[in-house]
């Protein structure tokens, strides 16, 4: 009886390192996959192509700030997120480093008609921004904080992670929010 309660711990103990063993060669293998390769597979693509798919859905074109946080950045996707209807439609835009995961920035947009609605409790401060609309730096998370203000027919939303909110203000996100505002080309020559 004691050899069977033995051999079965022992093919228990075999069977666990070896489980243990496979667990641990697959976190470091999708570890050593590049974020170009992981990205995509939550539906991330370029920037570019992100906002083109946007705008032709929405009929609408997207303005994205001219700033982006002074923090070192060794990628940017984007996506569409084009789910059943148009409520939780919406743009991301995601700014990552590989080697410090805290230097994450997020830009977020969706149509003012199915705005995400911001609680009183959330908002830490209120700014205005140059073109006169109201922002609010507003505390998402443990993790995250963000700037939510609105501006042609669009709810966005600037996050950034708290961990480097020391490097990335809020007095900043508004400078980001405000690079918004430059003149842009008309699309239709004919306009």
């Amino acid at each position: 009886m004691k050899k069977i309660i033995l051999l079965v711990m022992l093919i228990f103990s075999s069977l666990c390192g070896v489980v243990n063993i496979e667990a641990a060669s697959a976190n470091s293998i999708s570890e050593a996959r590049p974020l170009e390769e992981t990205y995509p597979e939550f539906g991330y693509e370029t920037v570019e192509e992100a906002v083109k798919e946007f705008e032709q859905h929405f009929n609408q074109g997207l303005k994205l700030p001219l700033r982006i946080p002074p923090i070192n950045f060794t990628h940017h996707f984007g996506r569409f997120n084009d789910l059943d209807g148009d409520i939780n439609d919406s743009f991301e835009l995601i700014f990552i480093n590989d080697k410090s995961p805290e230097n994450q920035y997020e830009i977020a947009v969706r149509p003012l008609k199915h705005k995400i609605p911001i609680k009183d409790k959330r908002v830490v401060k209120l700014f205005t921004l140059k073109n006169g609309n109201e922002a609010k730096f507003i505390n998402i998370s443990e993790s995250f904080e963000a700037l939510v203000f609105e501006r042609d027919n669009w709810q966005y939303r600037l996050s950034i992670n708290k961990k480097i909110s020391d490097k990335v203000s809020s007095e900043m996100l508004v400078e980001i929010a405000n690079s918004i505002d430059y003149p842009s080309k008309k699309k239709n020559p004919l306009e």
